[in-house]
Formats: structure tokens, C-alpha cells, sequence
């Protein structure tokens, strides 16, 4: 009876194991298809649900495992993220939440820094998977060898010995069969190497998920040393906070005075000057602060059990967000006095964390929580801020934002910077529809004009192949000719091409022909006046005139 249960569970493992070489071959075909000497687009985002369907499919843990489903959600809506518009952060985050599917059915999650410890190990060893996977396959193929290569041969000696004479005779009789053959150009070996090294890579990042070895979730690691705190006296820790709480208390009353209230600034200090010297160095003293009740005050110690240290790091994190806030409130008088832009819509996103983190941090004080409680609620905040960035293309926000502000329109910002807007490419298309739907000016009209048909020429050269579009590019390229209609119209010719703002370039002055002279005439006295031939360069090497 135990044997045959054995021999069932090893048939079973040795069934689930041809599945899972099955679906990695599928996958490395797949991928070498869409991505070997191609464009990418959409064809990232299909090929990460195929992926997600293939681990689904070949691992029955996955599909049984409630967590493991959750991260499969999860992955697909990253995969979906891809389809619209690809991206590394999008296939790093897809990354983390297929292979979060693959690990859950082995071990429980914990905390998101002991887990993405136990993703990169999982890389890692993964990359050997295929090797110790393959010396055991060949193994088990080395005692089957000698008597299935004499049936496979017993059995394919005729078909492959009679068909070959058939074929050899029916082309000798037949010139349509012999010029088809003669067609046929067997594929060079050299060139499918470059095709065969993509496959390879391909499945080299497939097989840990289908296969993840297992010391990846066995391995035991330590907690966060932020949950130790430092043995520093209660006297000192008390006389800090109330350093710092005085520090900072100057600080939020100057950006009260100046920041909140509009008071005019004294001497030649601007508000755009004021507000950008401060945001970026503000957030760091609040990162710091963080830090120091981290690691100076665990829960649980004798400086945190103390109500008038703890009252004290309440008053400071409150300080620290209305640092936070001034901070942000710096910047957007910034994004005023100049534009908007991507990295500084992410720079928001960034000191909206850090206020996020700030209040967490006081909170696990207060509430005596653990270390893992702090770095998964901060990690999620992390995780659905970034998937956000993976939705919203904030090179097109800051784009409209631009636009709708500028003074060439009426608004109250700054001039139109039509490089920056080139420079973010496909996503200030509609932006820049926009804008040519309401600029009247022909001169400004000109130069818009010849941006967007850049950018328009080289979204519809990407939508062209099905490799490289992308929804998202569909979108734009929609909106804009509902806005501009079927064939938008150009910019004048400019023969001697445009600045990156679309400001034609001047034609070049004509150079006055030199004059040729015969070695024996005198060289004749300049006019005054009159345009000067450039004096001869000194050659680098000799020094002599060239």
C-alpha cells in the first residue's frame, strides 16, 4: 500500500514537473516572438498576464492559497498597468507581486523588509534552479536512454527513410514540387544564437517563480534593528526634545510670518527664492527627526514610558508635519513663480510620505506597536503611491497644467517653455492640441505647431507597429485628432530647421568669397569697413597655420 501511494505521489511530481517545463518553454517562445528585435509596448503587459496565467495553471499551490491570490490580483492589475503604458516601475512592481505569489504558498508574510529580502534571495537562487533541475533530469533520462533511443529509431526508420524517397522522387517529376523545395532555405545556426540567448534569459526570469528553490523561504532573518533603540539617558533624550522642539518652533513661526501670511520678505529675498532653498533640506530635518525617535525611543523603554517624553515627541511630530506642510506649501509657490513639472509633482507625493511616516512613527510609539507593524503600514503607503505613478503619467499632468497657466492664454503662470514640452514627448500631445486650439498669434501658432507635428509623426510611427503601441498612446492619438481633425495642419517650411522651442533658425549670412592672389602680388591694404577674412588657425600639432 505505501508503495503505491508512493509511486502515485512521485507520478504526480513527476507530471507537475512537465507541466511546469511545458508552460517555461511556452513562455521563452512567447517571448523571443515579441520582444526579439522589437519595439515594446503593449506586448510587455500581454506577455506579464500570460506569465501570470501560466503560474496560475502550472502551480496548484497558487490557485489553493488565499495570499497567493490576492498577490495574483494584485499582479494583474500591474500587468493591466503595462498594456496601458510600460514602464520600469510598472514591471518592477509586477515583479514583486508575481513573485509574491510564487513564495506565499511556502511561507507567510511576515513584514514587506523581511519579504523583499526573501524576493531578492529568491532571484538569486532561482538563477541556479534550471542548472540543479537539469543535472537531476538528466539523471533520471541517463537510465531510460539506451532503450528508448532504440524504439524512437525502430519506430521513425521508415516514415523518415520512405517519405524522403517519395519527396526526391515527386520532386524529380513534378517542377512545381522541385522549385518549392528548391525555395527552402534552411535557417543559418549563427543567426538563431542571438535569439536563442533572449529565450534563454526569458526563462532564466520565468523558472523561480514555477520553481522557487527552497531555501529562499527558509531562511530566517533578523528583525529591523530600528526596534532596539539606542541606550542613550532618559535626561538626554529629554533635554533634546525640548532643544529641538524650541529649534522648531523658530523655524514654523519664520514660515508663518513670511510663507503663510504673504509678509513681504526682507531684502532682496524673493518668495520663489525663499520657498525653493527651503523645501528639499526642510524634508530632510523631518527625516532625520523620524530617525532620531526611531532609534532613540523604542517602545516599551523607560524614556518611552515617561508621559513628559512622550508629550514631547507628540509636540514634535506635530511640528515636524507643519514643517512638512511648509514644505510643500514651498513648493507649489515655486511651481507658481516658474512650471509645473513631473519631479516636482513627485517630490509632493514624496513629502506627503514623509508626513505619512511621521505620523506612523508616532503612533507606534504611543501605542507600543512593533517594528513590523511600521514597516508594513509604511510600505503599503509606499506601494499604493507608486501604483498610482504607474496610472496618472505625470508628464502629462504637469503638461496641461502648463498650458492652461500660461500667460500666452491668459493665465496668471509663467511663459510657455515649448522645450520642455518637446522633451516630454508623446505625453504633451493633447496638451499641445489644446493649446493650438486656443493661441491666435500666427508667430506662436507657427512654433506650436511644429512641436506637436514632431511629437504627433512620432506617436503615430509607434502606434504603426503592434509592438510598440500602447492604449495610452491611443488615447492621445484619438484626442488629438478629435481636436485638430483627421489631418492636423502643419508648420510653415522653415529649410533651415527649428530650435527645440520651434522657432525657425536664420538663414546663414553669406560669406564674402576670399580673393585669390598670385605669390608675387602684393597683399592688398584692407578697407576700411569692409568685412575681415578670419585670421589662419594654428594647427594643434606643428603650430603652423593650417
Amino acid at each position: 500500500m505505501k508503495e503505491m501511494v508512493g509511486m502515485r505521489v512521485a507520478g504526480t511530481a513527476r507530471g507537475s514537473f512537465a507541466i511546469k517545463q511545458a508552460a517555461a518553454a511556452l513562455l521563452m517562445v512567447l517571448g523571443s516572438w515579441l520582444f526579439y528585435d522589437q519595439w515594446i509596448g503593449a506586448t510587455l503587459g500581454g506577455f506579464a498576464l500570460a506569465w501570470l496565467v501560466v503560474l496560475v495553471v502550472a502551480v496548484r499551490p497558487v490557485r489553493r492559497n488565499r495570499q497567493a491570490m490576492i498577490a495574483v490580483l494584485v499582479a494583474a492589475f500591474f500587468a493591466v498597468t503595462l498594456i496601458e503604458a510600460p514602464g520600469l516601475l510598472g514591471w518592477t512592481l509586477f515583479w514583486t507581486a508575481i513573485g509574491s505569489a510564487a513564495l506565499l504558498p511556502r511561507r507567510r508574510f511576515d513584514d514587506a523588509w523581511r519579504w523583499l529580502n526573501r524576493l531578492v534571495f529568491a532571484t538569486g537562487y532561482g538563477l541556479a534552479r534550471p542548472i540543479l533541475d537539469a543535472k537531476q533530469l538528466a539523471k533520471i533520462r541517463t537510465r531510460r536512454r539506451h532503450t528508448n533511443i532504440g524504439r524512437v529509431a525502430a519506430v521513425l526508420a521508415l516514415p523518415v527513410i520512405g517519405g524522403a524517397v517519395f519527396i526526391a522522387l515527386f520532386a524529380g517529376a513534378n517542377p512545381l514540387i522541385g522549385e518549392m523545395l528548391g525555395r527552402v532555405e534552411p535557417a543559418s545556426p549563427v543567426g538563431l544564437i542571438p535569439r536563442l540567448v533572449v529565450a534563454s534569459l526569458i526563462g532564466l526570469a520565468i523558472w523561480p517563480t514555477l520553481r522557487p528553490h527552497p531555501f529562499s523561504t527558509r531562511i530566517e532573518l533578523r528583525e529591523a534593528s530600528m526596534g532596539r533603540g539606542l541606550p542613550v539617558p532618559v535626561i538626554s533624550i529629554t533635554l533634546s526634545l525640548v532643544t529641538f522642539n524650541a529649534i522648531f518652533a523658530l523655524q514654523n513661526l519664520s514660515d508663518i510670518v513670511f510663507l503663510w501670511s504673504g509678509a513681504p520678505l526682507p531684502g532682496q529675498v524673493t518668495l520663489a527664492d525663499y520657498a525653493h532653498r527651503g523645501a528639499y533640506s526642510l524634508i530632510a530635518t523631518a527625516l532625520l527627526a523620524g530617525l532620531f525617535v526611531l532609534t532613540a525611543l523604542r517602545p516599551g523603554s523607560e524614556s518611552a514610558s515617561r508621559p513628559a517624553i512622550r508629550a514631547l515627541v507628540a509636540l514634535w511630530v506635530a511640528q515636524n508635519l507643519f514643517l512638512v506642510a511648509s514644505s510643500m506649501l514651498r513648493t507649489w509657490d515655486y511651481v507658481q513663480a516658474y512650471s509645473l513639472t513631473g519631479l516636482r509633482i513627485a517630490a509632493l507625493a514624496w513629502m506627503m510620505l514623509v508626513a505619512v511616516g511621521l505620523v506612523l512613527i508616532c503612533w507606534r510609539l504611543l501605542a507600543g506597536k512593533s517594528s513590523g507593524w511600521l514597516i508594513n503600514r509604511n510600505a503599503l503607503a509606499a506601494g499604493l503611491v507608486l501604483a498610482a505613478t504607474c496610472v496618472v503619467d505625470l508628464g502629462s499632468v504637469a503638461s496641461h497644467w502648463n498650458v492652461r497657466h500660461a500667460r500666452e492664454v491668459g493665465g496668471a503662470g509663467q511663459h510657455l517653455d515649448l522645450c520642455y514640452l518637446r522633451q516630454q514627448g508623446p505625453s504633451a500631445l493633447t496638451a499641445l492640441a489644446e493649446l493650438e486650439t486656443r493661441v491666435t498669434t500666427p508667430v506662436l501658432l507657427d512654433r506650436i505647431r511644429a512641436v506637436r507635428s514632431d511629437i504627433l509623426d512620432t506617436v503615430e510611427y509607434s502606434q504603426s507597429d503592434w509592438h510598440s503601441w500602447t492604449w495610452r498612446n491611443a488615447r492621445r492619438l484619438a484626442a488629438a485628432k478629435a481636436a485638430l481633425g483627421a489631418t492636423p495642419p502643419t508648420a510653415a517650411h522653415a529649410p533651415n530647421g527649428r530650435d527645440c522651442d520651434g522657432t525657425p533658425f536664420r538663414e546663414p549670412e553669406p560669406v564674402p568669397p576670399a580673393s585669390v592672389a598670385s605669390p608675387d602680388a602684393a597683399t592688398p591694404t584692407p578697407i576700411e569697413g569692409a568685412p575681415q577674412p578670419p585670421s589662419p588657425t594654428p594647427s594643434p600639432l606643428t603650430g603652423a597655420a593650417r
